[in-house]
């Protein structure tokens, strides 16, 4: 009897710490691209997100910091964990946010804008769920 082995895939997305840092470092970068377009391209953004270039400029500010925070949680090795789970946190915490402000209109949305909100909703909230699911198998 032969066992095939484990995929690829199955094995980068086994809960532990590659998973974690993975997730991690993937978070980083594309949180750090998003709030450095939303900093480069306020003007076109606000035409056609609906976003007020104020609000555009402090989500990129936020976003650019953000994500470099994310980095440095990233780097370290071990990741820490606390480091690692509040950015899990900080994450479904935008995906709540991001959904709030798309049912309450806060934001003045256009239609494009508000399906760049819930794509970014999930994918911000992806990456929650493989942060915590890399927590999982750090067991400490």
């Amino acid at each position: 009897m032969t066992t095939a082995a484990p995929s690829r895939l199955s094995t980068l997305l086994a809960p532990g710490e590659p998973l974690l840092r993975l997730s991690l470092r993937l978070d980083a970068v594309v949180t750090t691209v998003n709030g450095l377009a939303y900093l480069a391209l306020t003007q076109p953004l606000e035409r056609l997100l609906g976003l007020d270039s104020r609000a555009g400029l402090a989500i990129g500010a936020f976003l650019t910091a953000y994500g470099l925070a994310v980095a440095v949680v990233g780097r370290k090795s071990p990741v820490h964990r606390s480091g690692a789970a509040a950015v899990a946190i900080g994450n479904a915490t935008w995906v709540v946010a991001s959904l709030l402000a798309l049912v309450t209109g806060v934001l003045g949305l256009t239609v494009a804008g508000a399906i760049w909100a819930v794509m970014q909703a999930i994918t911000v909230g992806a990456f929650a769920a493989l942060q915590y699911r890399g927590l999982r198998g750090t067991g400490h």
